[in-house]
């Protein structure tokens, strides 16, 4: 016994008995949806690395792993999906697991995006460090821009601080600098600014 592609019904015929689809109709309705799913995932996709420019957590290089994976399992569940589908193979355990990882770009998106855009400036806290170096790749987006400084935090050596062309531009090795970070209405500390320090 296998599960219709569109509606996930059990049938033992070629037409469902549930949705009145056969199998060749149910595929194509599926392949549609997958198509609509697919771009409300991208439409995440995009938005996440974006918004985690605007207000980066101190974590962002994490955090930017993390979403790439969630995006390249996603990618990869839609093809076998796809695919699956046109050789009318199972797919309902699939199908489920990708409808699961539809929002998960646009809940990281707006949890970044409320996180810094609820957050009073009045929070802000400022420590005091050194630039350490740089580095800059080129991205789809806005690419990535590093500016390497000596941590505050007990437990690090190090932070990777995402800037704008003009902080990358300004700032440079041994610069004496304060870095603003605020602790996020959701509780993800963020970059705020980075600052010159007087002598």
């Amino acid at each position: 016994m296998t599960h219709c592609v569109e509606c996930g019904a059990e049938r033992d015929s070629d037409q469902c008995p549930v949705c009145g689809l056969t199998s060749a109709a149910a595929e194509v309705v599926f392949r549609r949806r997958l198509i609509r799913q697919m771009a409300i995932f991208l439409a995440g996709s995009l938005a996440f690395p974006y918004i985690s420019q605007v207000y980066p957590p101190l974590d962002i290089d994490g955090m930017l792993v993390f979403f790439g994976l969630i995006f390249f399992l996603g990618l990869v569940l839609a093809i076998v999906l796809e695919s699956r589908a046109r050789a009318r193979k199972e797919i309902e355990m699939l199908r489920h697991l990708f409808t699961v990882l539809i929002p998960v770009p646009i809940i990281l998106a707006l949890a970044l995006f409320f996180n810094g855009k609820l957050d009073s400036p009045k929070d802000v806290i400022y420590h005091p460090t050194v630039v350490v170096s740089r580095y800059q790749m080129k991205g789809v987006i806005r690419g990535t821009r590093r500016i390497l400084v000596h941590s505050w935090r007990p437990d690090r050596r190090l932070e990777r601080l995402a800037v704008d062309s003009d902080d990358f531009d300004r700032f440079h090795d041994g610069d004496k600098i304060n870095v603003g970070v605020a602790p996020g209405e959701l509780g993800i500390p963020w970059f705020y600014g980075v600052y010159r320090r007087s002598e």
